[in-house]
């Protein structure tokens, strides 16, 4: 689902800015992601931010609550009012950023965005104005377009997922998710995520062993190795870490096939550690295929059972010395 491949529209006039896009996807689904949290959460923000907090009452007078995390792991919080909200048709809501101490926000923006069909695909014109920024607002003001421009390219990806298949009403069908806890403290699980000494020894599916050339843990830090498998086929495997937050979360992008982003979040339990793993593919078809060709449910269950033996081990050689 392509964005219009002419030259975007961003005309800044001071503290203006106008975006116009087209998107080949009917305007009822286009406005839901706009006004569904579920999936603003999605592509709210420049391009390798998450956020983990996304709350909208998409009503007039409702609130906007948005927590944007960046890749090297900082939150800017963010507020708003839903002023105005016609669906299918018009929005418009207030943003306030970068509370000083006595809490008044130091940003403030009027977004207004227009959706109009034909033919099947949508049309919005987004106008951002700047209502109010002083001292550090200033440099967010500066970053505004680029922040812009990038939040409508995920969201142009994100339409793009649908259209292949993913679903709408959630990412549960382009998705797989393994739960496990570990009588280990959090600290240490997340040691044996991030240091290849150990990663080394129980990353992978049983029978396979690891062959690690690069591992930078830090936002934008490269994971270069090798899977051999027990038949002797070799997986290279490439991915840059996108989210590091020691010692509660992780956050991945595999770039070499399959494509998908891999989440792990570390829940401290009383000296026992729950891991969450969550990989997200592009569509539901990715997703299908994965699972047919490497077997990657059983293959990550596989996985966190040899980082449970391992843990086990280690704990055993402690006592033993």
């Amino acid at each position: 689902m392509p964005v219009n491949t002419a030259s975007p529209s961003a005309v800044a006039a001071d503290c203006e800015l106008t975006f116009t896009r087209v998107f080949d996807a009917p305007r009822s689904l286009v406005f839901k992601v706009w006004t569904d949290p579920t999936h603003l959460a999605q592509w709210w923000g420049p391009k390798h931010f998450t956020n983990p907090l996304c709350e909208m009452d998409a009503r007039t007078g409702g609130a906007l609550r948005i927590d944007m995390r960046g890749p090297d792991g900082s939150v800017y919080p963010m507020g708003g009012t839903i002023l105005e909200i016609d669906e299918p048709e018009r929005l418009v809501f207030e943003i306030t950023a970068l509370n000083d101490a006595s809490g008044t926000p130091q940003l403030k923006t009027m977004n207004t965005v227009l959706f109009s069909e034909e033919n099947g695909k949508t049309t919005i014109v987004l106008h951002a104005a700047v209502v109010r920024a002083i001292n550090e607002a200033k440099e967010a003001v500066k970053g505004m377009e680029q922040g812009w421009s990038q939040s409508l390219e995920r969201l142009t990806a994100l339409l793009h997922h649908f259209a292949n298949g993913a679903s709408a009403d959630g990412a549960e069908d382009r998705e797989i998710a393994t739960t496990r806890v570990f009588d280990a403290p959090r600290e240490l699980v997340f040691k044996m995520w991030t240091e290849p000494e150990h990663v080394s020894k129980w990353f992978g599916p049983s029978g396979f062993r690891n062959t690690i050339f690069e591992m930078d843990v830090r936002p934008g830090g490269r994971w270069r190795h090798i899977l051999h498998g027990p038949d002797g086929v070799d997986y290279k495997n490439e991915s840059v870490y996108l989210e590091v937050a020691r010692p509660e979360r992780l956050v991945y992008e595999h770039l070499s096939g399959p494509a998908f982003v891999a989440t792990v979040t570390f829940e401290d339990q009383g000296g026992k550690t729950k891991v969450s793993m969550r990989l997200l593919f592009e569509t539901a078809e990715v997703r299908r295929k994965t699972v047919e060709l490497f077997n990657a449910i059983e293959g990550q269950k596989q996985t966190l059972q040899r980082l449970a033996d391992q843990l086990a081990l280690m704990a055993t050689e402690k006592t033993n010395a």
